[in-house]
């Protein structure tokens, strides 16, 4: 499992609380329960290392979330290097040639994410992530960039280390059918990223669902509410756009933890959702999916055929069906 670093959680439902971070514009959510993450082959315990780690986001939010003011953050900071910078519009235009029809939407930027220790009594266990805003130019040209590596900062602290890159927060659904079946697209060959591979549903939560075009320069508890709202929320409709089920067939997501590949180190974050409807059912509806046209075909297959399956995926979405992996071995253990 090179190239990737896991953050695995235990399934979570509810926001424990909301914090702002001064070292990058946007949101903040805290999720409990957090087990140790590992990376690669190793396994280590975030008691023990001083970094903090890529951050899991919350799990659903709820009524007795308890707000805190939102901080006036930065975005990613630019690169002293001039002409590396230019390559970022450089390159954003060379895709607009070739395909007009890209957007320049707005994502949710992945910023830091600092670890709370719970005592197993009274308190949980629970990870601070910030989120900030960037857009799908910067990411063109930052991640996706032939020279993403020299955006990186060598260091040991993710955000110094990632601080000039885009690194939008995507998202992935682990979604299991009533007849025990987890569903698995594979990519159109006119994507812009992977394709023909094999992945999850999923995409990205949207700034602009919640109102949010632009950095907010005042404390809002409102918009930190449906920021994290906006994360379960997203999840849930990009199922319903790629698989083409009804919202109503789909539980609440669960929050099971965040891979980050190396390759671009690029974060996404993972979701366990249960469907009502058997894959038969589903393979009908996906016909008429809404966003149909990002894949070509839709399969239906068996936890134990999974594994195999996902040696042919992306390597943020290997990452997903690992955190899937180790949420059914806690599962079987418990």
């Amino acid at each position: 499992m090179g190239g990737l670093v896991l953050v695995n959680c235990a399934p979570a439902r509810h926001l424990v609380t909301i914090e702002a971070d001064r070292r990058c514009r946007g949101l903040s959510r805290r999720v409990p329960a957090l087990s140790p993450s590992f990376d690669g082959h190793s396994m280590r315990s975030w008691t023990s290392n001083p970094r903090p780690p890529p951050p899991p986001i919350p799990a659903a939010p709820s009524s007795s979330s308890l707000p805190a003011p939102l901080a006036s953050l930065d975005l990613e900071v630019p690169h002293p290097d001039a002409k590396l910078e230019d390559s970022i519009n450089e390159i954003w235009n060379q895709r607009i040639g070739k395909n007009s029809s890209l957007y320049n939407g707005q994502k949710f930027r992945y910023g830091a994410s600092i670890l709370h220790m719970g005592n197993g009594v009274d308190r949980e266990s629970s990870v601070c992530l910030h989120l900030g805003l960037t857009d799908y130019r910067t990411f063109v040209g930052t991640n996706l960039n032939p020279s993403w590596e020299m955006f990186l900062i060598p260091s040991e602290d993710d955000t110094i280390h990632c601080q000039h890159t885009s690194s939008p927060l995507g998202n992935g659904a682990v979604v299991e059918t009533s007849d025990k079946k987890i569903l698995v697209l594979q990519r159109s060959n006119n994507v812009g990223e992977f394709p023909g591979y094999f992945v999850f549903p999923g995409g990205h939560s949207e700034p602009l669902e919640v109102g949010i075009s632009a950095h907010q320069a005042e404390n809002s508890e409102v918009i930190n509410r449906k920021v994290s709202q906006e994360m379960f929320d997203g999840i849930i409709r990009e199922v319903v756009e790629e698989i083409g089920v009804p919202s109503h067939s789909l539980t609440e997501p669960v929050f099971i933890g965040i891979s980050r590949r190396d390759l671009n180190v690029r974060p996404t974050a993972f979701f366990f959702v249960n469907c009502n409807l058997e894959s038969s059912e589903i393979h009908q509806l996906y016909s008429k999916a809404q966003d149909g046209y990002e894949s070509t075909q839709l399969y239906a297959v068996l936890k134990d055929d999974l594994a195999e399956m996902s040696l042919k995926m992306p390597g943020c979405h290997r990452g997903g069906h690992a955190l899937y992996e180790l949420m059914m071995n806690r599962k079987d253990i418990g």
